[in-house]
């Protein structure tokens, strides 16, 4: 009996030396892409990976004279798959900067090498795939060329509006995520020595901001540091507290004009500049 079914059974087809070359070479593409795309820190290193790998994958497909899977490799899950990496890329932003800096010396080189080998791979595997005119069948009552043709049937005779809806929203989804994460720039970007030269430039403050002054009894922040002059440095206290200060002022000099006391001579000047004294530590605490 198992005589009588080896007998029966198709001889099996050797692997050309060509077909050996490309597979092996493939399936380190394939694996390493895996890998990086897993290993990767950088979303766009992780998304250039996966796409290597799905682009690989079609390559096996084709090669196998399985041409309509692999073009549906590439245009599904190449394309629509790898469209949804570049929506979260596009909404959550790539540093420009990081990605101008050339890391790799000849990396460009080295690209152009092996896009130009795996061109010619996939030309070799296309070719090798059209030479066959006959399509294996994929199912019980399926044969020949008819079962590509019912997949096509349905997508563009019964249900072509659905399929141009799904079109629709995946462009309605790329223009939003496009517009989302665009950006005006009304200048050019400077960096951290940009701005120390513009400070240069504009004779500002050059150094930090100085700490605020520690005295024997108060080390608060409301307290100002003292310059060599022995003046107070408005830029040692915070911003809020010196806007607290103008409005102690100004409440205190309402107050005083509110009770008359602004413009009499019983000796209330000498009140009103320790009221204002006061008002102005009141104003920093």
């Amino acid at each position: 009996m198992s005589s009588l079914l080896l007998a029966q059974a198709e001889p099996l087809t050797r692997t050309g030396t060509g077909e050996a070359v490309m597979f092996w070479i493939l399936a380190v593409v394939a694996v390493g892409g895996a890998l990086g795309m897993v290993c990767a820190r950088k979303a766009v290193h992780s998304a250039l990976c996966l796409a290597a790998t799905m682009i690989t994958l079609s390559v096996f497909y084709i090669a196998q004279e399985a041409l309509f899977l692999g073009v549906v490799q590439i245009v599904v899950y190449t394309g629509a798959v790898m469209m949804l990496f570049l929506f979260v890329l596009m909404l959550v932003g790539v540093d420009s900067a990081e990605s101008l800096r050339e890391t790799l010396r000849g990396h460009r080189i080295a690209v152009l090498v092996v896009g130009i080998g795996f061109g010619v791979l996939l030309i070799a595997a296309i070719s090798r795939g059209m030479n066959e005119t006959s399509v294996a069948a994929t199912g019980p009552g399926l044969g020949g060329d008819y079962s590509i043709g019912a997949l096509a049937e349905l997508l563009f005779v019964r249900y072509v509006w659905a399929f141009e809806l799904t079109g629709a929203l995946l462009i309605v989804a790329t223009i939003g995520a496009m517009i989302l994460a665009h950006r005006e720039k009304f200048g050019p970007r400077t960096d951290q020595r940009e701005q120390s030269k513009q400070r240069f430039r504009d004779g500002t403050q050059v150094t930090p901001l100085p700490t605020p002054g520690v005295y024997a009894r108060h080390n608060a922040v409301d307290a100002p540091a003292r310059l060599p002059d022995g003046s107070f440095a408005e830029l040692s206290v915070s911003t809020i507290l010196r806007h607290r200060r103008d409005r102690a002022h100004t409440e205190a000099a309402a107050l005083s004009v509110g009770n008359g006391n602004g413009g009499n001579g019983n000796g209330n000047g000498h009140n009103h500049s320790d009221d204002s004294g006061t008002a102005d530590e009141e104003g920093l605490r």
